[in-house]
């Protein structure tokens, strides 16, 4: 017991404290580099430093707590059977019952209220209310679940996201004031407290306002221009908040900027839902990258950027300290433990069958060469009898390159990017030993609302259909020539909480194939890993809803078709055989490892 420290001491504690509140024995809690979550009888919280500081061990006793009375008081199942469909609507509904949850333990337990209250200010810190200058900047279900947890507890709005609240609350109260009063009175019953909310969102136009307009886009779809009209009317109308046009982007073409305001409030709802690390952590409540219907592309497509000043191509170690990263590695490590055996027996496999590639093959009963050792019993048996020699045969293994390219949105964040991190790890090392360099990379945005791309974009006057409105961050984590115990540590920046923004795909694949187009070696390979189809709410909201989805697939037929490049993509729980020619879909993260393994050895044997 000598060797027990005071994080572990906190983390006993912790336990033990989760266990009372859940009433539930088996719980487990854990520590995390990543956004804290809880699943099934596993809980995870923010590991706090060495030294203990206050306000971290007060965050991970908020989200211990948090986690705890959701495993008491809250139904996955019936969540997500009531739960709406609509992004903006199900970001909404999913805060307001996390609300529901806190004023459980808060009214009931003061300590576990103080605890709750430290979690919430440190995800507000994240949160874009709290930098929110004007209204179509404010994410509705954040204003949305504290105007709710001051009806339930009677606490005040926190300091920070004061001003944002109140841009929003003129608007919801005139709408849903009602329900708002009546939400306490069911408090203690789940699926009342859904139908509650469920009509605050219809009486807000967040869930029937997109319904009544999705019917009318059919109805309308051959008449593009009346229905631009419509929109653009729409927009002025709902100016003061109205969200139910929002979804209503996918198919404009022009008049964006008439309704571009009321369509930038989803896109940073949105954001906000992918972005909050206080989401609940579980399927239901994790930020999603749906398959986008299938549109064609138009002849005179013409994909391009606003401005590409802001862009950045970096290196991991630029973007994180170095005691950072060997905090985050050790992290890694620590997950890697429990995946090791299953995928290092695949790797193993891997390595086999590259190196059965490789063995040697000889040319025996030759007249100069090596000489033929096991063929000197015939010398000695019969001294007339010549030397025999053997030469060795030129092996057919062409030199060969593999990247990874890593989707590093905020929907891939918890396992998914775990699992990603770690399987390119080890299929880094096994490479390594055949001989085959690796290149391991990953694609992102520095922003999740545009970012100083959108503020050039705004000061020029909102020009129509600018193109991809956001700034791209290109992380290279290991170079090509880089031996991987140099770059091992770099794998960690995955961790690190807020990295993961948007995905544009199609501009992160090109940028990796360019690089590989400058190797020398003779066979190159790029393999894609993502859980979603490019999106980026940004650009999405004053472009064509298939922009980046398009662009995309017009980058794929281009390197499939034209390039030496091996194209091969790996989607988790998103169908990307409908963009790739050589792709397989698995549903969950753990089949990444084993997934990989197959699609590199399928792709190294020979036809």
């Amino acid at each position: 017991m000598t060797d027990r420290t005071p994080l572990d001491d906190l983390k006993s504690v912790l336990g033990g404290a989760a266990r009372a509140i859940a009433r539930e024995e088996e719980v487990e809690l854990a520590y995390t580099a990543e956004a804290p979550s809880g699943a099934g009888k596993n809980i995870k919280v923010p590991m706090p430093g060495r030294n203990l500081p206050k306000d971290q061990v007060a965050e991970a006793r908020g989200y211990a707590d948090l986690y705890a009375l959701k495993m008491r008081y809250h139904n996955e199942a019936a969540h997500n059977k009531t739960a709406p469909r609509e992004a903006v609507a199900r970001a909404a509904f999913d805060a307001v019952e996390q609300a529901r949850i806190e004023a459980l333990g808060s009214r009931q337990m003061a300590g576990v209220g103080d605890n709750l209250d430290a979690a919430l200010e440190m995800r507000l810190k994240a949160d874009p209310i709290s930098r929110a200058t004007q209204r179509d900047e404010v994410p509705i279900s954040t204003a949305l679940a504290l105007m709710v947890r001051e009806r339930l507890t009677g606490k005040p709005v926190p300091e920070r996201a004061v001003a944002g609240v109140e841009m929003l609350r003129g608007w919801i109260e005139e709408k849903a004031g009602a329900d708002l009063d009546a939400l306490p009175l069911t408090l203690d019953d789940q699926s009342s407290f859904a139908e509650l909310t469920q009509q605050l969102l219809e009486h807000l136009e967040l869930v029937q306002g997109n319904v009544e307009e999705e019917e009318g886009e059919d109805d309308e779809s051959d008449d593009g221009e009346d229905e631009e009209n419509d929109d653009g009317e729409e927009g002025e109308e709902e100016a003061t908040g109205d969200q139910g046009e929002v979804d209503a982007r996918g198919e404009e073409q022009e008049g964006e900027g008439e309704d571009g305001e009321g369509q930038e409030r989803e896109s940073e709802m949105d954001d906000a839902s992918d972005g909050d690390p206080g989401d609940m952590g579980e399927d239901g409540m994790m930020p999603v990258r749906p398959n986008r219907p299938w549109t064609d592309i138009p002849n005179d497509f013409d994909y391009k950027a606003w401005t590409e000043e802001y862009d950045e191509i970096i290196e991991a170690t630029e973007l994180c300290d170095e005691d950072e990263l060997l905090r985050l590695r050790a992290y890694l490590d620590q997950q890697l433990t429990s995946l090791q055996g299953a995928v290092t027996k695949l790797a193993n496999r891997l390595q086999r069958r590259l190196m059965a590639q490789q063995n040697r093959s000889w040319d025996f009963d030759q007249d100069e060469g090596l000489l033929d050792a096991a063929r000197l019993s015939r010398v000695v048996v019969n001294p007339m009898q010549s030397l025999s020699y053997k030469v060795e045969r030129d092996t057919d293994f062409r030199d060969t390159v593999v990247t990874l390219l890593i989707d590093n949105s905020g929907s891939m964040r918890g396992r998914p990017i775990s699992i990603a991190a770690i399987s390119a790890d080890i299929m880094a090392r096994t490479l390594e030993r055949c001989g085959v360099k690796t290149e391991i990379l990953g694609f992102t945005t520095k922003a999740w609302k545009g970012g100083q791309c959108r503020e050039s974009w705004l000061a020029e006057g909102r020009p129509p259909l600018p193109g991809r409105l956001n700034d791209l961050r290109h992380i290279i984590y290991k170079k090509a020539d880089e031996p991987w115990r140099r770059a091992r540590k770099n794998l960690g920046l995955m961790m690190r909480e807020g990295l993961l923004k948007e995905n544009i795909d199609g501009e992160a694949l090109l940028w990796a194939h360019n690089r590989l187009l400058a190797r020398p070696e003779e066979r190159r390979v790029l393999m894609v890993i993502s859980d979603g189809a490019p999106v980026d709410d940004s650009t999405l909201s004053v472009n064509n809803g298939a922009y980046l989805e398009q662009h995309l697939r017009k980058v794929i037929e281009w390197i499939e078709n034209k390039s030496p490049v091996q194209l091969n993509a790996i989607g988790i729980g998103h169908d990307v055989t409908r963009y790739y020619r050589k792709a397989v879909t698995i549903m969950d993260a753990e089949q990444l490892g084993g997934t990989m393994v197959e699609q590199l050895a399928g792709l190294f044997d020979e036809e």
